[in-house]
């Protein structure tokens, strides 16, 4: 069973969803039914339970994350995913706040195969935004690249931080 709960913030909505383990997936989006849907195809074999309060600290501390990221989003999460996936997240999950890298530049920090296209889909499959800072690497001009939740999104998401760094 998971459970989650919706919340707005400045970029849309926020989604968290808990397993007994612990946070499985924050998506954003602008849709509600969306957004529930993307986490229905997530978790395709496991009952989703809408339960907003008993994701309330989690949800209340991503909307904050997102309004102000000063420090990290520090959530018990429940991970889920390939070994090559977690390498890649492990390696996100380093990327300090206000620092982006290159999708090289993280290819570097990840352990066994280091291909470019391989890093940039792990990063476009992680299901725990913000915990896992996906939004936290650029493309290898430095440009913004694709964001699995919008360029935008992302964007937004790397000035605040660059800004409280």
């Amino acid at each position: 069973m998971i459970e989650y709960g919706i919340d707005g913030c400045d970029l849309g909505n926020v989604l968290v969803a808990r397993s007994k383990i612990g946070v499985c997936a924050i998506l954003l989006g602008a849709n509600q039914d969306e957004m529930e849907r993307s986490l229905a195809a997530i978790f395709p074999m496991s009952l989703l339970v809408p339960n907003k309060p008993h994701v309330r600290d989690e949800l209340a501390k991503a909307v904050q994350f997102i309004a102000s990221p000063k420090d990290d989003l520090d959530l018990e999460l429940d991970v889920r995913g390939t070994p090559f996936q977690h390498r890649v997240w492990d390696a996100l999950r380093t990327v300090k706040s206000g620092r982006p890298v290159t999708y090289a530049q993280l290819a570097c920090r990840v352990h066994g195969p280091k291909s470019l296209r391989a890093i940039a889909q792990a990063c476009s499959e992680n299901p725990i935004a913000l915990a896992i800072p996906c939004h936290r690497v650029m493309g290898n001009s430095g440009s913004t690249s694709g964001y699995r939740w919008g360029v935008e999104r992302k964007r937004a998401l790397v000035n605040r931080e660059v800004a409280a760094a």
